[in-house]
């Protein structure tokens, strides 16, 4: 089965200085990459079994675009939430309990150790690496020979990248993915002496490229 893994588009809270609610959605151009991936991904995911989202806000918001283009609903899973937004039983804070500072020590440095420490049960890296790796494993059992779109965060997209990978817990790379990036991996059928994963792409974003050019024609059509 196939994944199509997407990070939000741009939010508040990839603005530089940004000190609002951690759980702030888009900007205006966030709502634009959100709806310039939806298209690319229904044009060429047409036959996409389902689709599944975060629930934090700004992931609400990208798949907005991408469930009306699908004319699907989604479902929202709290195991797809951006690192340090849930507790140790994956459960999400709510939103009065929403952590507003996070550790000093980056996550993948010290993975036993709470990435939110004013919140005494907070998650850690190795916590956060297990939820999204249980979701992956439980969607490609329910999806065989299926595509589901996925939209979550950079840090989602680079714990599933460990996890097909099979990354020890001292990570020594870190793997970008830009807003509304697309993931393209695979869950093969196992088979012995082969591998359970494939990945296709990563950070697909011919959608953005195609955005600014249909921009720039709208404004020289107005000079």
């Amino acid at each position: 089965m196939h994944f199509y893994i997407v990070r939000h588009g741009q939010s508040f809270v990839n603005l530089p200085g940004w000190e609002g609610d951690w759980d702030a959605g888009l900007t205006e151009l966030g709502q634009h990459q959100a709806r310039a991936v939806a298209g690319w991904l229904a044009d060429r995911v047409p036959d996409a079994a389902a689709l599944y989202a975060s629930t934090m806000r700004r992931a609400r918001e990208t798949m907005q675009s991408i469930s009306a283009a699908y004319g699907m609903a989604p479902t929202f899973d709290d195991r797809l939430r951006e690192i340090g937004n849930n507790r140790l039983d994956h459960t999400a804070w709510s939103a009065d309990e929403m952590p507003t500072e996070y550790s000093e020590y980056w996550a993948s440095e010290r993975p036993f150790s709470n990435v939110t420490p004013s919140h005494e049960l907070g998650e850690t890296h190795v916590h956060f690496r297990s939820r999204v790796g249980s979701f992956l494993e439980e969607t490609a059992r329910r999806h065989p020979d299926q595509a589901v779109v996925v939209v979550a965060h950079g840090g989602v997209v680079e714990i599933a990248l460990d996890h097909i990978f099979d990354v020890g817990l001292f990570r020594r790379t870190e793997t970008w993915t830009e807003n509304t990036g697309v993931t393209h991996i695979e869950y093969l059928e196992p088979k012995p002496r082969r591998e359970r994963w494939r990945l296709h792409r990563h950070n697909r974003t011919d959608h953005l490229a195609q955005q600014s050019a249909q921009t720039k024609s709208a404004l020289e059509d107005q000079i």
